[in-house]
């Protein structure tokens, strides 16, 4: 159903990246993802969204994250208005992705 955005934990995005299943679309600026970033993931910026510029998941689902799990269902919502059935994101973004212990990189 358009117009909702389903929470994701992170171990649920982790597991799901590593199996294949997900694509991690990072809607963070670039200057924010320079400082950390999550290891597998596309940056979107959320300033500049425009859903065409997410590659083409290839059989994926599409998360998306963000710093704190704001950005990330406007985003979603964005996308659903585009027409996508882009429904995911990363609760907590990579605020919960780091207390849930998960790695980032530089």
């Amino acid at each position: 159903m358009a117009g909702e955005v389903q929470d994701l934990t992170p171990e649920e995005v982790a597991q799901g990246i590593k199996d294949g299943r997900y694509l991690l679309v990072d809607v963070r600026e670039p200057n924010e993802v320079e400082v950390e970033a999550y290891p597998d993931s596309v940056v979107v910026p959320l300033s500049t969204f425009d859903p065409a510029q997410i590659p083409d998941p290839a059989g994926k689902e599409v998360v998306f994250a963000c710093r704190s799990g704001k950005r990330s269902v406007t985003a979603s919502l964005a996308a659903q208005a585009a027409g996508l059935a882009y429904d995911k994101h990363l609760a907590g973004g990579i605020i919960g992705w780091k207390a849930a212990g998960l790695p980032t990189k530089a």
